[in-house]
């Protein structure tokens, strides 16, 4: 690997502060859906959903979001739990990385489909070279990167890390 950027203990620290300000967010809320987006978002999801169900009493749902990353409008958008489950809820959507905000904005666009109470999103890295207008409403590092580099996340027990490539 090339440059590592984040340490395993930096990641449990900003994952840490994220699921913090998600609680400050949704202090009123009884139930709080942490969708992830299937890869490393699924895995960043679980550590900020994990921190959660320890600082607040309200139900904290996690959620699986399905689509392929590359062509999210072919593929679709499937959630792991109903619409149902969702509706009328407070949804945290996260992913690792927000580099154009494709699978966010698909990600949103899916759960905006159905009222809800309020839609977040929260990102571990956040490169600056969106081409929707999408932001993160939580995030972790934000990086200039060129369009040539690549930022890898390792998500492993113990040994979490991001790396520029």
């Amino acid at each position: 690997m090339n440059n590592r950027i984040l340490t395993h203990d930096q990641i449990q620290h900003i994952a840490k502060r994220i699921a913090y300000q998600i609680y400050e967010t949704n202090v009123e809320e009884k139930e709080i859906i942490v969708a992830g987006i299937n890869g490393g978002g699924v895995s960043f999801a679980k550590k900020i959903a994990a921190i959660l169900k320890k600082i607040t009493e309200a139900d904290i749902v996690l959620c699986r979001v399905d689509m392929d990353k590359k062509d999210p409008l072919k593929s679709g958008v499937e959630t792991s739990i109903g619409e149902a489950d969702y509706k009328d809820k407070s949804i945290v959507l996260v992913d690792d990385v927000l580099n154009s905000g494709t699978t966010l904005i698909y990600g949103t666009h899916h759960f905006l489909k159905t009222p809800i109470k309020q839609l977040k999103t929260a990102v571990l890295v956040n490169r600056n070279h969106k081409k929707y207008p999408i932001k993160a409403d939580f995030k972790g590092i934000s990086l200039s990167t060129s369009l040539n580099e690549h930022i890898k996340v390792v998500f492993e027990p113990k040994n979490d890390a991001v790396y520029l490539e």
